[in-house]
C-alpha cells in the first residue's frame, strides 16, 4: 500500500528473477523459498544494514534536520536528542526554524523534557545555526542538532534557506524527516530535498499510524539513502534505529523478536521478572504480580506495536483495533481490591464484588469475569510449571533461566487445552479478548 508504482514494478521484477533463477532448496518448500526471496528483496530495498552513526573526530558532530511542515520534524529533533543521550553523548539543540510561530518555544519545551539545552537567536536562521555550533564548542557539547524551517509545500525560498544553513554549519549528517502517512507524495519530497542538500539518511515519523509505511520502501529506492531512524509513537522514547531486516520481517507478518526483547529489557527489571516467573510456575502468581507486569508492558509501547512484533500472532489480532485504554478497567478493578483480595481472589463474594465494581466504575459481572479468567491462568501456569520443571517434566533440553524449566517441557498442555483455559480470539475477533484471555469491559 502507498508504494510508488515504479518502485513496485522494479521490486516485482527483481523478486521474479531471483525466484525463477534460484536452485531448488532441499530445506525449504517452494512457497517458503518465494517468501525468502521476497524477504531478501525487502531487506535490500530498505537499506540492507542499520545505519551506524560515525562521530566527528573533532567534536561536535553536526546533524541537520530537514522536512516539510507537519512532518513531525521538531518532535523528531527532540527524540533524536534523547537517543544521543542514551548513547552517552551530550547534545545541544539549535532552533533555526524562525518561520513557524512558536517553533522555537516547542523545541525549548522538548529540550526541558529530555534535559538538553536549546540555543536560538530570533534574528536570522543562518546566523543562528552557525552560532549554535560555536555555542556547542564553548559548552563542550559533542553533538549539535539543528532544527530548520519547514513549509506546507516545497518552494524555492525554503530550499535556498536550508541550503545556506547547510553551507554555514557543514553538517556531518543531514536527515530528512518524512511522515510515513504521506504515501506517494514522499517520493517527490525526498527527490526535491536530495537534489538540494545531499541527504544522508531518512527519519520516518508516525510509523505507528494507520498507513502501512509504503513511503519507507519508496524513498529508499528513489534516493538511494538508508532509513536511519523510525518514530513509532507519541512519547519521546518511542524512537529507535531503523533495522531493515526487522522491518521486512514485520511486513511479512513474521514478527520482530529482537526489538521486542530490547524493549522488554528496558521495561522489566531482571530480578523482578525472574521472581515473578518463579511464582508464576509455582501457581503463586497474584493479581499484584499481574498488575506489576501490565504496568511494565505499557512501558514497552502501545499494545498494537507489541502485537505486531510477536511472531505467529493471528492476522485477526494484528488487524484488530487494539486500544491501550482497554487495560484501564482491569487496572482499576485490581486497584479497588484489598491486599488480601489480590492475593486470594477466590474470597471475593457478592458484597466484595459489588464494592470492587463500584470503585472501578464497572459492572459486577466484569469483576467476576476477571477473577475467573485469572484463576484459569493460574491453573495453566501451575500445570506448565509442574510439567516443565522438576523431575517429572525433564526433557532433553534445559529449562529457560527463571522460568522453572519451561524450555524442557514434554507434557505441555496442547493448543486445544490452552485455548480452552485462556479463551480465544483477540479484540475485534469472536470473544474480543486481550492476550492472556483477559476480556476488557465493553
Amino acid at each position: 500500500a502507498d508504494v510508488n508504482v515504479t518502485v513496485v514494478r522494479s521490486v516485482c521484477n527483481r523478486i521474479r528473477e531471483h525466484a525463477i533463477g534460484a536452485t531448488r532448496s532441499q530445506a525449504l518448500d517452494p512457497g517458503q523459498q518465494v517468501v525468502k526471496a521476497v524477504n531478501d528483496e525487502l531487506v535490500r530495498i530498505l537499506g540492507g544494514e542499520t545505519l551506524t552513526v560515525q562521530y566527528a573526530s573533532k567534536p561536535p558532530t553536526v546533524i541537520l534536520m530537514a522536512g516539510l511542515q507537519g512532518s513531525g520534524k521538531t518532535t523528531a529533533t527532540g527524540k533524536l536528542a534523547l537517543w544521543f543521550k542514551s548513547q552517552g553523548r551530550q547534545p545541544l539543540l539549535v532552533g533555526a526554524d524562525l518561520q513557524r510561530p512558536a517553533a522555537v518555544e516547542q523545541l525549548r519545551t522538548l529540550g526541558k523534557q529530555v534535559d538538553v539545552p536549546v540555543f536560538s537567536d530570533p534574528d536570522d536562521p543562518i546566523l543562528t545555526a552557525y552560532e549554535g555550533v560555536e555555542e556547542a564548542k564553548r559548552l563542550g557539547r559533542d553533538v549539535v542538532i539543528v532544527d530548520t524551517a519547514g513549509r506546507l509545500s516545497i518552494d524555492a525560498e525554503m530550499m535556498e534557506q536550508v541550503r545556506l544553513i547547510s553551507g554555514a554549519v557543514s553538517p556531518d549528517y543531514t536527515f530528512l524527516v518524512i511522515d510515513a502517512m504521506t504515501g506517494q507524495d514522499a517520493v517527490q519530497t525526498a527527490e526535491a530535498f536530495h537534489d538540494t542538500l545531499e541527504i544522508d539518511g531518512v527519519i520516518m515519523s508516525k510509523l505507528d499510524g494507520d498507513a502501512r509505511g509504503g513511503a519507507a520502501l519508496s524513498v529508499k529506492e528513489v534516493i538511494g539513502r538508508p532509513i536511519a531512524f523510525a518514530s513509532t509513537g507519541e512519547k519521546l522514547d518511542a524512537f529507535e534505529q531503523f533495522h531493515p531486516d526487522r522491518m521486512a520481517s514485520r511486513i511479512l507478518g513474521m514478527g520482530d523478536v529482537l526489538t521486542l526483547i530490547e524493549q522488554a529489557e528496558k521495561a522489566f527489571e531482571a530480578d523482578q521478572a525472574e521472581q515473578a516467573a518463579a511464582r508464576m510456575m509455582e501457581g503463586e502468581f497474584t493479581l499484584d504480580d499481574f498488575l506489576e507486569q501490565m504496568q511494565a508492558i505499557k512501558k514497552m509501547g502501545s499494545l498494537k506495536s507489541i502485537m505486531s512484533m510477536m511472531p505467529g500472532m493471528p492476522k485477526e489480532l494484528k488487524n484488530a483495533e487494539i486500544d491501550d485504554e482497554m487495560l484501564v478497567p482491569i487496572e482499576a478493578m485490581i486497584s479497588s481490591m484489598t491486599v488480601e483480595e489480590r492475593a486470594r481472589p477466590q474470597i471475593i463474594n457478592g458484597s466484595r464484588r459489588g464494592r470492587i465494581a463500584k470503585g472501578a466504575g464497572v459492572e459486577p459481572g466484569e469483576v467476576n469475569r476477571l477473577v475467573k479468567q485469572f484463576g484459569d491462568m493460574q491453573k495453566m501456569m501451575k500445570k506448565m510449571g509442574m510439567t516443565g520443571g522438576g523431575k517429572k517434566g525433564k526433557g532433553k533440553r534445559g529449562g529457560l533461566p527463571g522460568l522453572g524449566g519451561l524450555g524442557g517441557m514434554k507434557d505441555m498442555p496442547d493448543m486445544a487445552e490452552l485455548q480452552e483455559m485462556m479463551g480465544q480470539g483477540g479484540p475485534g475477533a469472536p470473544g474480543g479478548q486481550l492476550p492472556g484471555g483477559f476480556n476488557p469491559p465493553r
